[in-house]
């Protein structure tokens, strides 16, 4: 293929090992004889997202993660409502004028991935949730969350309005919210040990505790929750499905 008109996309955020993305797409161009490749920009600083473009003249698409979902908004030109409404951005489209200039638009593919991806665990009493954390990410599992009726409850080390702390939840809590979801970072490789400090004595078989992370395949909250009898799950399958609509967008 014509490496002059390949297409790149790419993931940005800090840091990157843990990414899947790259090898998956990849895969993807070269099975489709798709002459595009896909790239790892690991950005220390979301100052230098603009630079990366300049260096990156057939840049097609992006993907976001921690920690830019949120602070690459400013940079968008546009924003499809869904991720306006939610607040963050996984997707960017990158479109090139005849002026030369590129302009960006924003999306978030993170609610369609989880909400198909959780939709089938679900059972009766499930109708309450805790996220852990409150970050990009967290507020695209809020939405898809809400948009299946099922109450949402942030918890995070600091406390503020809205927002519980992992001290303050206790057995009437744990009880009442049959849904977890860790969005945070806690428990990636290679800090494998780590996980989010909620009480796991009181999880149950009725619970359901969802790790957004994929690497560990098991994280040490998904270990520590099923030992107590709780349905588990890591967001590979959340990853693929935003995957495939991220490609959607870029090719729309």
């Amino acid at each position: 293929m014509d490496s002059r008109n390949e297409k790149i996309y790419g993931l940005i955020g800090f840091p990157l090992g843990h990414s899947f993305s790259q090898g998956y797409f990849n895969q993807k161009f070269e099975s489709e004889k798709i002459n595009a490749v896909y790239r790892n920009f690991e950005l220390p600083d979301i100052g230098d997202f603009m630079e990366l473009v300049a260096e990156t003249p057939m840049l097609a698409g992006l993907n976001v993660t921690i920690p830019y979902k949120q602070l690459v908004i400013p940079y968008m030109d546009e924003m499809d409502p869904e991720a306006a409404d939610i607040g963050a951005v996984n997707v960017i489209k990158v479109m090139h004028g005849s002026d030369g200039y590129p302009r960006f638009k924003g999306y978030n593919t993170d609610v369609l991935g989880f909400r198909d991806s959780l939709r089938p665990m679900l059972r009766e009493c499930h109708r309450k949730s805790l996220v852990l954390g409150t970050g990009g990410a967290a507020k695209a599992v809020r939405y898809a969350l809400e948009s299946m009726g099922i109450e949402v409850q942030y918890v995070s080390r600091t406390k503020r309005d809205g927002v519980l702390t992992y001290g303050e939840l206790d057995a009437d809590i744990m009880a009442s919210h049959r849904i977890i979801v860790n969005t945070t970072p806690l428990g990636m490789y290679p800090d494998v040990d780590g996980c989010p400090d909620i009480p796991y004595e009181y999880i149950t078989d009725e619970n359901l505790c969802y790790d957004l992370l994929y690497n560990p395949d098991v994280t040490m909250f998904m270990r520590r929750s099923r030992q107590q009898g709780a349905k588990v799950k890591n967001g590979l399958e959340m990853l693929l499905l935003q995957a495939f609509a991220s490609w959607k967008i870029w090719n729309s």
